[in-house]
């Protein structure tokens, strides 16, 4: 039990990190499988495998959770840290999904809760940072992070516009709609089109400008707007999603500062042969 604990939980145990390798390659998975769910007809065509990959993560995470709040000295510490909380964060939005409760389902909520599976990512921050920490190379650890924190921040930012904008135009969003204006028209007068609007400005979302129709759409949103300074062929027309864009903007100067640090850093080496000191815990 005490070997279980060690290999589970402290980062000096020789099979720690076969343990965080398999924790890492779960987070991308699952992010990944969140990203093809947004994705009508391959949500639809590996509905089955999807399910599986999303359990076997929820799993692997639950079992990360009750390791670490198990052997912790310090449990309830622990539970309400910010790396406890984003523990569990990444294991409760499946758990309530599987409560199937009434007042979730068809509403806002319930994608939400879907949605909020993504900070699951967050976790690859903290396997990152226990990684490195006494590394001897530091030039790779500081990359590492970098390129953790850009998959993180490109995830984040395009579930989020996903949500807050794309979920106006979703195909469920356009279905309602489109039944409520049925229901409630005149009769003798013809049908009118359903037009999504933006909940702040109430201004109309026409078909031209749904750009944001899944993650991996928004994906390709987010690699532009965080390396140019501008959006690209994709904007966001609602206040919601231009909120996201200014923080997603933001986000990218500061993993632009970083990975020319790490860069200048690199070139310091290579060009006059100075060392550098390993990171400290």
């Amino acid at each position: 039990m005490k070997t279980l604990g060690q290999m589970l939980t402290d980062p000096t145990h020789e099979k720690y990190r076969v343990w965080q390798s398999i924790v890492t390659f779960f987070i991308f998975a699952s992010c990944l499988a969140l990203a093809i769910e947004t994705v009508p007809e391959l949500a639809s065509s590996y509905q089955h495998e999807l399910f599986i990959m999303e359990w076997i993560s929820v799993g692997v995470f639950s079992i990360d959770y009750l390791a670490n709040l198990f052997y912790s000295e310090e449990k309830l510490a622990y539970a309400f840290s910010v790396w406890g909380i984003i523990d569990l964060v990444s294991i409760l939005p499946s758990y309530l999904m599987l409560l199937n409760l009434t007042a979730l389902q068809g509403t806002k909520v319930l994608r939400l809760v879907r949605v909020a599976r993504v900070l699951r990512v967050l976790k690859l921050v903290r396997i990152a940072v226990s990684e490195t920490n006494g590394t001897q190379n530091p030039i790779l650890a500081n990359l590492k992070i970098y390129f953790i924190l850009f998959f993180s921040v490109l995830m984040i930012s395009s579930t989020a516009m996903y949500f807050v904008e794309g979920s106006l135009y979703s195909t469920e969003a356009i279905e309602a709609g489109q039944k409520l204006l049925d229901t409630t028209a005149e009769a003798g007068k013809e049908p009118v089109k359903f037009v999504p609007v933006d909940p702040i400005s109430g201004n109309l979302i026409p078909e031209d400008k749904r750009f944001f129709t899944s993650i991996p759409a928004a994906m390709w949103w987010c690699v532009v707007t965080m390396t140019s300074t501008g959006y690209g062929d994709m904007f966001p027309v609602t206040v919601g999603g231009r909120i996201v864009a200014g923080f997603t903007m933001i986000l990218g100067l500061v993993l632009f500062a970083i990975l020319f640090n790490v860069i200048g850093k690199t070139l310091m080496v290579v060009l006059f042969g100075e060392k550098l000191s390993a990171p400290e815990d």
